[in-house]
């Protein structure tokens, strides 16, 4: 399979560079130079994942991400921020608006190309998902990629839906956060210590606060 990346940055030296080196890699590269004309290729292409840059003209990272997510096509795309702005609260506003992973530059190419490789692997990871997992008015259908809230389907990004199907999976369960962090970020990605505060967050408002435990400095879990 020959995985479609979109680039997204306002550097072109950075987009040859990086577009290069991928291709070198057996990828289908697109770049665009703006969130706007992103969108575009997005629709156009749809790619299996964007990488994204945050500080960009006519529409930046944040508003160009989150419009990325209201289209229904492209609710499976992975969407990375790569860019210069590594403080946590860039990192959570990024995972606010939907982003599954963020990057920071300068990062080395070899280093890069890892992560990407990396990340497109839970493309695959989710076709081994169970079919349906089912928990007190909630489905969750790893197949495909929807979910089911007391008889409504809601719209999930990757993470938020990865999330929930880990918790639902062992309902009652207490997951740990170093548990979480491995297994929907991956242990050589370094996110932080909020980030998985955000995404619970965000779950609980569309599908109930009672559903979701929090254990204090602990985890969460699940309750049916």
């Amino acid at each position: 399979m020959t995985y479609r990346i979109l680039l997204v940055d306002d550097e072109v030296d950075i987009l040859e560079f990086i577009r290069y080196n991928l291709v070198r890699e057996g990828y289908e590269v697109y770049t665009a130079q703006d969130g706007a004309e992103a969108l575009e290729k997005a629709a156009q292409y749809r790619p299996h994942l964007i990488l994204l840059d945050m500080m960009m003209p006519r529409m930046d990272g944040i508003e160009t991400c989150r419009a990325i997510r209201r289209n229904p096509d492209l609710r499976h795309t992975i969407i990375v921020f790569l860019s210069a702005l590594g403080e946590e609260e860039q990192q959570l506003a990024g995972f606010d608006v939907g982003a599954d992973d963020y990057l920071t530059k300068p990062i080395k190419m070899k280093l890069l190309v890892s992560r990407i490789q990396a990340i497109l692997k839970r493309i695959d990871n989710t076709a081994e998902s169970p079919a349906a997992v089912t928990g007190s008015g909630i489905t969750v259908d790893g197949e495909r990629h929807t979910v089911y809230c007391d008889g409504k389907e809601i719209s999930l990004p990757r993470k938020e839906f990865a999330l929930l199907e880990l918790l639902v999976q062992s309902p009652g369960k207490l997951i740990p956060r170093e548990e979480i962090y491995a297994r929907i970020w991956g242990t050589g990605v370094v996110v932080g210590d909020r980030t998985i505060d955000v995404h619970i967050r965000k779950l609980r408002q569309k599908i109930g606060e009672q559903r979701i435990i929090t254990v204090k400095g602990v985890g969460y879990k699940y309750e049916p």
